[in-house]
């Protein structure tokens, strides 16, 4: 009876060879670098945003409005920002948008904006904010 010390030649392919010595090195590396940009890309896009906006207030007027107070933080306060301030009804639907242009000035502003509305408002709230202000809304 023989005894074979390895697989059955032929069975399982050719046996593979070992990486290069540099291969074994440089895949690392890239391997860093690459996780790095996914890091980095993460951040900018993920990361603290420029300019952040909370609800403070809000008071339902009357069926159709509600007065929306809201804080506005951002990091460059020698720009405008527009913010979008929605109201709510009571089934949870938008009742009523309007963006709301907020000039150049202090880095913390407190705006107030009232919300036309399509059916009985339940609450008002900042949807968000942007350094990106539509010509519209200008003041240039």
């Amino acid at each position: 009876m023989a005894v074979q010390a390895g697989p059955p030649e032929g069975r399982y392919g050719r046996p593979r060879r070992p990486l290069p010595r540099w291969a074994r090195w440089s895949l690392p590396v890239v391997g860093v670098l690459v996780g790095g940009v996914v890091a980095w890309v993460g951040y900018r896009n993920l990361g603290t945003a420029p300019v952040e906006a909370k609800q403070t207030a809000f008071q339902v007027l009357d069926d159709s409005s509600v007065a929306v107070t809201f804080e506005v933080f951002r990091q460059t306060p020698d720009r405008p920002v527009v913010c979008i301030v929605r109201a709510r009804a009571d089934d949870g639907d938008e009742a009523g948008r309007r963006e709301v242009l907020v000039p150049a000035g202090a880095e913390t502003v407190r705006p107030k904006t009232v919300v036309r509305t399509s059916k009985r408002p339940t609450t008002g709230e900042v949807f968000g904010c942007s350094y990106q202000v539509p010509p519209y809304l200008s003041t240039r």
